[in-house]
Parts: structure tokens; sequence; C-alpha cells
């Protein structure tokens, strides 16, 4: 069985992505469609892992984290059960807030967020560092923000076919 996201429910998302606290009865209004079928699409879409969940976006400033850090992991050897425990670890560190597994020179790619460059550094020293995995650390830091978007774009008229959990047709 195959869900196929249509122009409404494209609509769904964007609107969701703008506000996630718009009301069903809402989203109605504004796409003329009634508040039940609003309420069936927005559960299948939640259902068919399209919404992952729905969250505040914090002002990072505001909450102290004046510091955006990227650092460039390299892992002293290469294997599953390697990469795996890394990315345990990694896990586990509040101050990560995204991790990537990447090609190139570089094995990770982590954003990292902290007050200040004291409490960077304490990172690096008391947690990444002692990683037995890693073997070099190379820090990217933000200097400015001139664009942070959150809201991925979705292009009406772009008709997404998928298999019954989500994952994405072949040859679309």
């Amino acid at each position: 069985m195959h869900f196929t996201l249509d122009e409404t429910d494209l609509h769904i998302l964007d609107l969701l992505q703008e506000d996630a606290r718009l009301t069903n009865k809402e989203i109605a209004a504004r796409l003329g469609k009634s508040v039940t079928s609003i309420f069936e699409r927005v559960k299948r879409l939640e259902c068919e892992g399209y919404i992952k969940g729905y969250v505040a976006i914090l002002d990072k400033k505001r909450m102290g984290k004046h510091v955006t850090a990227f650092a460039n992991i390299t892992l002293k050897e290469h294997g599953h059960d390697i990469f795996q425990l890394f990315e345990e670890k990694v896990n586990t560190f509040p101050e990560v807030m995204e991790c990537y597994k990447i090609n190139g020179p570089y094995d990770y790619l982590l954003k990292v967020m902290v007050a200040d460059l004291e409490e960077y550094e304490l990172f690096i020293t008391n947690k990444l560092s002692r990683l037995d995995a890693v073997s070099r650390i190379n820090s990217l830091f933000v200097i400015a923000e001139p664009k942070h978007e959150t809201a991925l774009s979705l292009t009406t008229g772009q008709i997404i076919k998928t298999s019954k959990h989500g994952k994405r047709e072949e040859g679309l």
C-alpha cells in the first residue's frame, strides 16, 4: 500500500511548519476544508512519519548559548562498532545539538552550542577528546548567522509517493 502526499497535505505541512500551534479548525478554515478531513490528514501525516513532533524554537542567546561551533571529528579507526560506540557517546552530550556522519577528510560533523569559549574548551577537553575513538578535532566557530531556517521548502504541485512506512519510492 502506498501513501501519496497531495497538495492539501503539502499545504498542511507548510502551515504547521510556520505555526505548529494551529488547530485543525484554523487549518481547515485557511484551506477551505472540513475540520474532520484536516484531522484525519494530520493524524495520517503523523502516523506515516512526516510529522515527527511539535516543538517550541527557543532563542539561543536568551537561553545563554552564545557560542555555536562546528567540530570536525576524525576517528582513529573505522568500523561499524566504532561508529556505533562514538555515536552513542556523542548522543549523551547535551552540548551537541546535531551529529552528522560525513564523507571527505573527516568522519563526523558536530554542531555544538555552549555559553562561551571556556565552556567549549571544557567540553573538548573533558568530554570529546577523552573518547578513545577520536583522533583529531577541528573546530570552526560561527561569527554570524545570516540565515537559519527550520522549515523544509515544500513545493505545492510536488507529488511525493511513499510506501506505507514513509519511505520514498525509487524513481520519483
